[in-house]
């Protein structure tokens, strides 16, 4: 499933080739053909995305798209091709240079026309995302916001950080990989956290996440703990346990452990991570 940096970089992406001017929307699927009558020609004013979600904003009406395990976009200029298969939605514009620009979307967990309450209603089920986290004392609600919920859970802190109303965006390689950077286990219960370690658990997880979406790829580890520490971490060198269960602790060599929990694989160094 997409991680919250994916859906940042989507908004980003569909606001400039899009926003500002015309749309035409469709569904040849059918499925969103009634509300992509109440939006076609329609000006589009912005595209925003919180945590896994995706609001496109047509005045008072908001596409909302969330991807989940299969959704995804697939975005082109110049004359789209034949629709084929599941196409749930497509929109069409002029593009900034007058070229036409056009995006698919299947596959998706969700996509519903909403009003602003509907809206809201999303939004308030949803904890703090780190994207939009500002740094130091401005950004500190956010961090206690969280701390709040976790430490007041019996709840492994490994499934906390997976609960979207606790956290949101972050996803299965963020959840392994900030664990395991701060050396602590995914099966401690919420309220054993510190708040001396989870303050810097939440700063490693705003730098990480805004580290992929100026790359476009999750990347966790440091150079000097790749294989070659130089240049673009490959793709075998990007992550310290996700998907090595087996493979040796970068940094201790113990075999990586993996397990499933809140019905996603993770992954630790038992090691690294003691409980």
């Amino acid at each position: 499933m997409p991680e919250g940096h994916t859906l940042f970089r989507l908004a980003r992406e569909q606001d400039a080739a899009f926003a500002g001017r015309e749309v035409r929307v469709s569904s040849p699927q059918g499925r969103f053909a009634r509300e992509a009558a109440l939006i076609d020609g329609r000006v589009l004013d912005d595209v925003t995305s919180y945590g896994k979600h995706l609001f496109a904003h047509f005045g008072a009406d908001t596409v909302h798209v969330h991807l989940g395990l299969y959704g995804k976009y697939t975005t082109g200029t110049g004359e789209p091709p034949e629709p084929r298969g599941a196409l749930r939605m497509r929109w069409e514009g002029p593009g900034e240079d007058g070229a036409g620009v056009w995006t698919d979307l299947r596959g998706a967990t969700a996509c519903e026309l909403l009003d602003d309450g509907e809206v809201q209603s999303i939004l308030d089920r949803l904890g703090p995302d780190p994207l939009r986290a500002k740094r130091g004392a401005a950004g500190r609600a956010d961090s206690e916001r969280a701390f709040a919920r976790i430490s007041r859970s019996r709840t492994s802190i490994g499934a906390l950080l997976m609960d979207q109303s606790v956290l949101a965006g972050i996803g299965n390689v963020y959840r392994a990989e900030v664990l395991f950077r701060q050396r602590i286990s995914p099966f401690r219960p919420g309220k054993a956290i510190t708040v001396d370690e989870w303050e810097p658990l939440w700063e490693d997880t705003v730098t990480l996440m805004k580290a992929g979406v100026r790359a476009g790829r999750i990347v966790t580890t440091r150079p000097e703990d790749r294989a070659r520490r130089t240049g673009q971490a490959r793709r075998l060198d990007a992550h310290y346990v996700y998907r090595r269960a087996g493979l040796p602790c970068r940094i201790c060599g113990t075999a990586v452990r993996t397990e499933v929990m809140v019905a996603r694989n993770l992954f630790w160094c038992p090691s690294c991570q003691a409980d």
